[in-house]
Parts: C-alpha cells; sequence; structure tokens
C-alpha cells in the first residue's frame, strides 16, 4: 500500500476550532507530527493536537520556522525534516502532519511534502482544510471580510511593507498575515491610504492571552509575530451597495 502523509490544518489555536473531519484524521494516523522550533518550546500546533490524541503518538520534528535570512539553513532544517517523517512513514505508512492554520495557506507543511513527495515515491499526498487567523479574527471582532464583488487580498508583511501599501490602494478588504515585527510600517500604511479607522489587529486567538484591537491603536510598539490585520474595504453604499 502506498504511504500516505495528510497535512492537517488545527486553525489559529483554538482547539474548538478544529473541524470535525481534522480530528479523524489526526486519530486515523499512525503518527501526527507537529512543528517546533529548534529552541524546542510547545507551539501551537503541538498545544492543539494534544486535546485529540494521546502525547505517545505525537512526534516532534525541527522546523527552522523562525529563519527568515539564512536561506542555507532553512533549506538543510526541511532536508532534515523530510528525511525524518520519510523514515517514520517507511516504518509506519501514515503520517498526519498538523499545522496551524490552513494547510495550503502559507503553511510550512508545502515543503515538507515537497520533500517527502522525493524521498518515498509513490506517496499519497492530501490535506484536510483548516480555519484560517482571518476568518477567526473576522468572527471574533464582527469584521466582515467581503461583501458582493469585492476582492480579498491577503499580504504575508514578511514581504515587505511595500506590498501591503500596494494592495492597501487598491479595491476591496486587506488581510496582513506576520506583520507583528512591522506593526509601526503597517500603521503608517493605514495611514496614509485612510483605511487605518476600520482596520482591527489580532494576536494569540482564542488562548488565554489573546488580544483583539482597533488598528488605531497601534503605536510602533512590536506586536507578536503572528499578529493579523483585517482593513475591510471602505463600504458607503448602504446594505447590498457592494453587489
Amino acid at each position: 500500500m502506498s504511504s500516505r502523509l495528510i497535512g492537517v490544518g488545527v486553525g489559529p489555536g483554538d482547539p474548538e476550532l478544529v473541524t470535525v473531519k481534522g480530528v479523524n484524521a489526526l486519530r486515523a494516523a499512525e503518527v501526527v507530527v507537529v512543528p517546533v522550533m529548534d529552541t524546542g518550546e510547545r507551539g501551537r500546533a503541538e498545544a492543539t493536537v494534544l486535546h485529540y490524541v494521546p502525547e505517545d503518538k505525537v512526534v516532534r520534528v525541527v522546523f527552522a520556522l523562525n529563519e527568515r535570512t539564512d536561506r542555507g539553513r532553512r533549506e538543510a532544517a526541511w532536508d532534515a525534516a523530510g528525511e525524518r517523517v520519510a523514515e517514520l512513514l517507511r516504518a509506519r505508512g501514515s503520517v498526519a502532519f498538523a499545522t496551524i492554520g490552513d494547510p495550503n495557506v502559507y503553511s510550512t507543511f508545502t515543503y515538507l511534502a515537497q520533500t517527502v513527495a522525493a524521498l518515498v515515491p509513490g506517496t499519497v499526498v492530501e490535506t484536510v482544510p483548516g480555519i484560517t487567523a482571518m476568518q477567526d479574527l473576522a468572527a471574533r471582532s464582527g469584521a466582515v471580510l467581503t461583501e458582493g464583488t469585492e476582492p480579498l487580498t491577503l499580504v504575508p508583511v514578511t514581504a515587505g511593507a511595500a506590498v501591503l501599501k500596494d494592495a492597501l490602494n487598491g479595491p476591496g478588504t486587506v488581510v496582513a498575515y506576520k506583520f507583528g515585527r512591522q506593526a509601526a510600517e503597517v500603521a503608517e500604511a493605514l495611514r496614509e491610504s485612510g483605511r487605518l479607522g476600520g482596520a482591527v489587529w489580532g494576536s494569540a486567538l482564542g488562548l488565554p492571552e489573546e488580544s483583539i484591537r482597533p488598528a488605531a491603536e497601534l503605536d510602533g510598539a512590536p506586536l507578536p509575530y503572528l499578529s493579523t490585520l483585517i482593513a475591510p474595504a471602505p463600504r458607503d453604499g448602504g446594505r447590498g451597495g457592494k453587489l
């Protein structure tokens, strides 16, 4: 039988936001792999998974999750992680990889799956969608992501503040991920585009340290790395005005 690698989206951190299909996939797999940084602390994916599967079924694999500048170190970590997961697949046949959010949206699972597919030919790669941070923040803050014909633009601020500025000057709602370390630049971009008033940001959604605030309160101080921003589209046409 072919080996199966399943990327399971476990949401932004609140264990209640894992789908039934996701829970079933985690429980059905022989092994559940969770990514950890080389510092070893428990991440959100691992903490969420442990609500649904026993700890002895979970395997921690180190990824360079916080490496943004040293490409060689980052790729060496991908290779090492891929080798470890390949070993598990050869021995156990069925491995689930838990990733925060969704496995097809800015997820480490993408790189892992590419590496493992080359190491274990014939591996069947599947994904189980997960609730994203932007969906959770919209629900918790009351921000509407899209109406009618509005587009939705998702920007990782790790690509630079200029990318965010271009998006904010376009139509529709803009969502920014991973902007915590560039909070000052993000606040400036919101002010320049006239989007500051209706925007909201959040971090640690669904966790005890959750913070959800109007973007107007951004004062330039660094925020948690995984902070999320929603800058809704301007809406002044009344109900159904964007249809």
